[in-house]
This record gives C-alpha cells, structure tokens and sequence, in this order.
C-alpha cells in the first residue's frame, strides 16, 4: 500500500533574493526550497526548523502558511528517480534568525551541494522546482495567491 508523505519548506526571501537549496544531477545543478519530510510525532513547524538546519545551518522563525501543494512523481520529470511518491508541501513564509553562508548544514540531502541566494528577477534561469515558482515570486502579491496549487511543477 502506497502512502502520502507529508514534507515542510521554507520560503526566505530578502534583498529580492530567494533562499534554495543547491542540488546537483547528471544534467548540472538544481535547486528547491529548504525543507523536508515529516517525522511521526513532530509537528510541521518542528519538521521544518529540524530540516532547515540540517540543509541550511540556522535557524528561521515561522511565519504564516503561503502555500499548499501536491506532489505526484508520475506526473513529473524525476518520477524515475523518485518512484511512485505522492507528497504534499507545506510551505511557510520564514525569518532568518542566524546568518547562513552556501555551504550545507549538518546533514545534507544525498544530491545537495550547498545553498544559494536566487535574485528573484532571474529565477527564470535557474532550474528551480517547482518551475511555477520562477514566475509566482515575481508577482508582487504572491502572498495573497490561493494557498492550495494543486500537483504544479
């Protein structure tokens, strides 16, 4: 029997740049937003502090929730590599408390290679995932967008 797993990212943007992870595969790198996989027993916000410090190395403060999305590998390019997922994403919009550099945190994720600041202006150029992502931080007003995208790359 298949399940749904649940995950937690981290929205950071200051100076008109986006906080991401960096990724790297066979075709260069790649980047998401911080974040990841919900434990039993833990809440989101706890998921998310965790995770972001594993990736990121710092801590954030938890704002409000900005959006919700489905994520079924079938769907999507990496559904090869990441088998027959269906995860939902809770995103939040978040504080940084600490400074980070671009190196990882603790414990990266197996392809991370480090984080970066994306300009949000040149997000286009950047192969960052979702792909809807490239243009929604663009509009002024993303925050006042529906909360729940739906299965978006």
């Amino acid at each position: 029997m298949k399940r749904v797993r649940t995950s937690t990212k981290a929205i950071v943007i200051e100076n008109g740049r986006l906080l991401a992870v960096r990724n790297r595969d066979c075709e260069g790198d790649w980047y998401m937003l911080p974040g990841g996989g919900q434990h039993h027993n833990e809440s989101l916000h706890e998921a998310l502090t965790r995770e972001f410090d594993e990736e990121v190395g710092g801590e954030i403060a938890i704002g409000p929730l900005r959006f919700v999305r489905d994520y079924i590998s079938n769907n999507h390019e990496f559904a090869d590599e990441d088998g027959n997922l269906h995860q939902v994403e809770f995103y939040f919009e978040c504080e940084l408390l600490t400074e980070v550099d671009e190196t990882c945190g603790h414990t990266p994720d197996m392809h991370q290679h480090g984080v970066q600041w994306l300009k949000i202006e040149k997000l286009e150029q950047y192969r960052l995932y979702p792909k809807h992502f490239q243009q929604l931080f663009k509009n002024l007003n993303w925050r006042e967008i529906e909360i729940y995208l739906g299965d978006i790359n």
